[in-house]
């Protein structure tokens, strides 16, 4: 097999590029490089005018506005990939959204409103983007959302999006469950703590970066790289019998019950 040309002649739609610093890109750059073809979404103008020179550098010209909480919108999106591609191979889903405020103090304080808005566009999302990709997707198809450590175990400032990201990691089994008989595979990443835009809206981000690198036995924190070759692993046949599952790539930070104690470390 030459790696090189891993995903060449495959097709897929990457949503939640926000900057060079998005997991998405990170995934959909490493894509390109071996063969991937890809089509992108963006959420307005301002997001749009960053999306597109990145998607320009890797020769893509399909370019969607679409907002995941608006229905039409993602009929749309659809639409044109059809009419464009006719089918596609993969999905990349990294999109979350919470109100900034209620993520800075205690989960019990969520309001009804973000706690329905957090929900829809962080978790549910993906079944809707799903139930018209299968449509159009390859018998082999893949597609892979994004998730923390936060839907296993409270992290300080998550709250809600948490709770979105434990339901999402649910979604990720029933996906599959449903899919599986058309060979259309469902896989979530659940990563490390990054500099990353939608990090930063977290409350007390800075922090929690640090204490995960030093807690996590590699002691050091996620590449954005490495965080694309998982995604060429989930969505290549490389993981061809892999399904319904959540991967870790934190540097091992998941499998501590408790941080090392300070003369324990070397």
């Amino acid at each position: 097999m030459n790696m090189n040309e891993l995903m060449k002649g495959k097709r897929g739609l990457v949503m939640g590029v926000a900057n060079d610093r998005s997991i998405a890109w990170g995934m959909a750059k490493v894509l390109h490089d071996v063969g991937a073809q890809m089509a992108f979404t963006y959420q307005g103008d301002a997001f749009g005018k960053r999306v597109k020179p990145l998607a320009d550098s890797i020769g893509s010209d399909i370019l969607i506005d679409c907002d995941v909480s608006n229905e039409n919108d993602l009929d749309n999106v659809f639409d044109v990939l059809k009419k464009e591609w006719g089918n596609i191979d993969f999905v990349i889903h990294a999109i979350a959204f919470s109100d900034k405020d209620e993520l800075q103090g205690r989960y019990v304080d969520t309001t009804l409103e973000n706690f329905l808005k957090t929900m829809h566009i962080s978790c549910y999302s993906f079944t809707s983007v799903m139930r018209r990709a299968k449509d159009i997707m390859n018998e082999g198809g893949a597609a892979v959302t994004l998730s923390y450590y936060g839907a296993q175990k409270v992290m300080p400032n998550y709250n809600v999006m948490g709770v979105a990201k434990a339901a999402l990691e649910s979604s990720v089994r029933y996906l599959a469950a449903d899919l599986g008989g058309q060979g259309i595979r469902i896989n979530a990443i659940s990563a490390g703590p990054m500099r990353t835009l939608a990090g930063a809206v977290i409350g007390g981000a800075r922090q929690t970066f640090k204490k995960s690198v030093a807690a996590s036995p590699l002691k050091r924190p996620v590449e954005l790289s490495e965080l694309g070759r998982t995604g060429i692993y989930l969505l290549s046949d490389m993981a061809g019998a892999v399904t319904g599952e959540t991967h870790y790539v934190d540097c091992g930070y998941n499998v501590l019950g408790m941080a090392p104690h300070e003369d324990n470390r070397r």
